[in-house]
């Protein structure tokens, strides 16, 4: 049977309002990231979830927290939904790396999917981590629907696996900060539903990088 995933991307940071690269750096959440967070709560709370899953990043699991307690359910710790690790990268901006690390930008901007800035993850790599996450969800909860709270580099592999676009295209779709994207899991592969329900954040939604 087909399991239901809603991912959701975390709330702000102020490393996002920077468009400083955060990979797996433990960043938390800034006041409106906090306010986002109770918004999709409140909207994505109308739907019965029988889990909820987030990654063990603190921005990631205080925003699934938000909603877990709307649902009195306990949040599961994932360190598969983490970020894809960025290395060198990883608390600079992409400006600031195209001087720091010239060779390494190329890279970064042409999306080569193998390489992994020196101490992180390549792309492939990555996207194996995330789908391995996925596929154990469906194990643990066919025929369920469930929450996960994530980061926005996990959202472009599963949108790009779910649609058929490669891991080196550009990016051609947004991913704002906890709108709702409704996925469902079955024997023939990842299917997306909806993308980038954020009308309960009207107020408060800001765009802003990984």
């Amino acid at each position: 049977m087909p399991t239901r995933i809603c991912f959701i991307r975390h709330g702000e940071t102020d490393w996002n309002v920077e468009k400083r690269i955060q990979g797996q750096t433990d960043i938390a959440l800034n006041e409106t990231g906090k306010r986002q967070a109770v918004a999709m709560a409140f909207n994505a709370a109308h739907h019965q979830f029988s889990a909820i899953y987030s990654s063990d990043l603190v921005r990631a699991f205080d925003t699934a927290s938000m909603l877990a307690a709307r649902r009195e359910l306990e949040v599961v710790r994932c360190s598969e939904l983490r970020e894809r690790h960025y290395g060198i990268f990883q608390g600079i901006t992409a400006a600031q790396g195209e001087v720091l690390h010239p060779r390494a930008s190329l890279h970064y901007r042409s999306r080569d999917a193998d390489y992994d800035f020196e101490t992180g993850e390549s792309l492939h790599d990555f996207a194996g981590r995330v789908g391995r996450a996925v596929d154990a969800m469906r194990r643990h909860h066919a025929g369920q629907t469930i929450a996960a709270v994530t980061h926005a580099g996990v959202l472009d592999i599963l949108y790009r696996r779910a649609t058929g676009r490669p891991l080196h295209t550009p990016r051609d779709f947004s991913i704002p900060n906890c709108a709702l994207n409704w996925f469902h899991i079955d024997d023939h592969g990842l299917h997306l539903e909806k993308w980038d329900d954020h009308h309960h954040l009207t107020q408060v939604l800001k765009e802003s990088a990984e």
